[in-house]
């Protein structure tokens, strides 16, 4: 593994971990003396990750962790809402029993970690979470609306809401995918379909929350009287 991989997989991890927080600003040298390489695989990373949307880089500003605003959290969840439902629905006729076991495990495994309490790990819940859903969008068996939904999601935001949730959105959540199994098992598509929009809605109405108090914290005396 190169230099510049190294960098680009640890920086990856970092943002993802939320060790390096939305808004913080990534000065290379910095960088590279935590990561112990040149400025130059920073650099190479910080371009790679901003191709990734981790990262905003801005003209003789330097680079920031990405951040999102109201209105692009919006989108985002405009667009989940419209994709990920239908995408649930499709994938109903086609799940087979062993494929509704896979998904019934994943749920489980899901509330086991991610549960409050003294043994949740939200580090294990988000790759579990990420292949649940991925597992729903490929027995769905449409392509061209799982790229559009690939397009739609970020994998900081996905994140960002476990980390965001409080108690009561984050046991909300974890049973809608509890829910959505049952769906599937009774074959039924609308329910499939309604869980999923509550599912979505759910998050959406904590990231906005949250997007909202940290513009309101963040803003000054004039943004807030205009």
């Amino acid at each position: 593994m190169t230099s510049a991989e190294r960098a680009l997989t640890a920086l990856r991890e970092l943002i993802m971990g939320g060790e390096l927080a939305a808004g913080a600003r990534l000065g290379e040298v910095e960088l590279a003396d935590r990561l112990g390489v040149s400025r130059t695989p920073v650099r190479e990373a910080l371009s790679r990750l901003a191709a990734e949307g981790l990262v905003q880089v801005v003209p003789n500003r330097g680079a920031r962790v990405a951040t999102w605003t109201v209105a692009e959290l919006e989108g985002v969840f405009d667009l989940r809402a419209v994709l990920e439902p239908r995408l649930t629905a499709l994938a109903v006729p086609n799940a087979r029993p062993a494929d509704v076991d896979e998904l019934d495990a994943l749920a489980r495994r899901m509330c086991e970690v991610g549960s409050p309490g003294p043994g949740q790990d939200l580090d294990a819940l988000v790759p579990l979470n990420r292949a649940f859903h991925d597992r729903l969008v490929a027995l769905a068996g449409h392509p061209a609306l799982a790229a559009a939904l690939a397009a739609a999601i970020h994998p900081p935001i996905v994140r960002r809401n476990f980390l965001t949730y409080d108690e009561e959105s984050l046991r909300r959540s974890l049973a809608h995918h509890g829910e959505i199994v049952a769906a599937l098992r009774a074959g039924d598509p609308d329910w499939a379909r309604a869980v999923m929009t509550s599912h979505i809605a759910n998050a959406r109405a904590v990231m906005v929350r949250a997007a909202r108090l940290q513009t309101t914290a963040t803003a000054t005396p004039e943004e807030e009287t205009a």
